[in-house]
């Protein structure tokens, strides 16, 4: 019997009150703690113990007000907003923790390149190199505005900035400073070896940074580059950077389609397509019985908030379903409806009208899979979805926090654990390290590893 494909598990959040729209209000929902360390660092305690291997921060810039034309529905529904930044988390958590990745979103539109290649070297030299960049050009209107710009750009044009964005970090993180530069010479008195430290005097129609990094090399000198885009442009530039790509595709047949087209894209850039992973979102209601597992969604669904769901939908879609009307909102819901719910219900009910709660409902915890069911029904389901689509692994999502992932971490891990699925050992190494195994360094086939050290 073949050796089982491992799957990768990402946890999924933002450093804000809800994931899922209303969940704030839920008994069981601690969200609205999200501005305690200890919240933080007990989370990432209990996903070391799951043997998570990152994770994920997502993060906005803008707040969501296409609804209505206004963000009072996001602020009634803690949608996206309030939310703090989410780099600052990380040394906590990464002090009661030795081996989970933490993947962070920072956006190439509105960071300049030379701070931020400073704030993630500084990261992954506190975490001994567990740091990870999720690669963003930011879509929402409002972030452009209160950036100082008259409009958004234009999403092509985002992508190309970022491609220069990231030929600047690659000469900071990769060519500035060689390996030895720091040699801590007490006797002599020197600290850094200046012809050791390079100018990267680069030149682009973009950004100008002639001088030098201002951190020495960390762990992994780049950190993990992750990327979510999803239309053609976003495609390519995933498959010249990324090392791992966030989905949010709703069935197996777009999921399949989008693995396969990047990993075309990458083999073109002379990559090993095998080495770019996926990770769609899973967002799990697991019990030990099918029916406490479905109580449990009943009682989240109390609690869900149709105007929340609304400004959300909004917010990924740029339509105003307060004006687009019931058609447009039914043809919106049917296209992410992962399990298939109101096909269903329309073949039960044909003819039926439905309310924009009811509507709204079928895609109450986002537009990922949702799996409701024991840990084994759960553990198959994972496995079933990664051999039919070829991904590598799931961002675990949450409808209540902490609970779900406690849930998920307690029931589903260790069924998975049991079937060779998931790993019951941590290795050694960076975060890098533990996912190529091939070191710390980006693999020799990326093309930010052709940025040579001092040249």
């Amino acid at each position: 019997m073949s050796k089982r494909k491992r799957i990768y598990l990402n946890a999924i959040t933002i450093n804000g009150v809800a994931p899922a729209p209303g969940m704030w209000a839920h008994p069981d929902d601690r969200g609205s703690e999200y501005t305690s360390l200890r919240y933080w660092t007990e989370l990432a305690k209990t996903l070391e113990r799951g043997h998570f291997d990152a994770l994920f921060l997502a993060d906005m810039l803008g707040v969501p007000d296409v609804y209505e034309g206004k963000r009072d529905a996001a602020l009634r529904q803690a949608i996206q907003i309030p939310l703090n930044d989410p780099g600052y988390l990380i040394p906590a958590m990464a002090a009661v923790t030795k081996h989970l990745g933490f993947a962070v979103t920072y956006s190439t539109t509105y960071e300049h390149p030379y701070a931020l290649a400073r704030k993630l070297t500084t990261l992954d030299h506190l975490t001994k190199g567990r740091i990870g960049w999720n690669i963003v050009t930011s879509a929402l209107e409002s972030a452009a505005l209160n950036f100082g710009l008259d409009e958004q750009i234009d999403k092509v044009e985002r992508y190309n900035r970022a491609d220069e964005y990231m030929d600047v970090v690659y000469k900071l993180w990769q060519r500035s400073w060689e390996d030895d530069a720091v040699v801590m010479d007490r006797e002599n008195g020197v600290y850094v070896d200046p012809s050791k430290v390079h100018d990267i005097r680069h030149e682009g129609k973009h950004y100008r940074v002639p001088g030098i990094h201002l951190g020495e090399p960390s762990p992994q000198r780049t950190p993990v580059l992750f990327q979510a885009g999803n239309s053609d442009r976003g495609r390519e530039f995933a498959a010249k950077h990324a090392e791992s790509i966030y989905i949010n595709t709703p069935t197996v047949e777009a999921t399949r389609a989008i693995v396969r087209d990047i990993r075309s894209r990458a083999e073109r850039y002379g990559r090993d397509p095998s080495r770019i992973l996926f990770y769609p979102k899973l967002t799990p209601i697991v019990a030990k019985t099918q029916t406490e597992a479905q109580s449990k969604y009943e009682s989240y669904l109390r609690y869900s908030s149709t105007e929340g769901i609304l400004a959300l939908f909004g917010a990924w879609s740029g339509i105003d379903f307060a004006k687009a009307g019931k058609d447009k909102l039914k043809e919106f819901v049917r296209k992410f409806d992962t399990r298939g719910a109101m096909v269903e219900a329309e073949a039960a009910e044909p003819g039926r009208s439905w309310t924009e709660t009811e509507l709204a409902n079928f895609c109450a915890f986002g537009t990922s899979s949702l799996s409701i069911g024991t840990p084994q029904q759960i553990a198959e389901e994972m496995e079933r979805f990664v051999d039919e689509t070829g991904v590598d692994g799931f961002s675990v999502g949450q409808i209540v926090q902490p609970g779900t992932i406690s849930d998920f971490v307690d029931l589903v891990v260790p069924e998975l654990q049991r079937r060779g699925l998931v790993q019951s050992e941590y290795a050694e190494g960076t975060y890098r390290d533990k996912l190529f195994g091939q070191g710390p360094r980006l693999l020799p086939d990326h093309p930010g590893a052709s940025v040579e050290i001092g040249k």
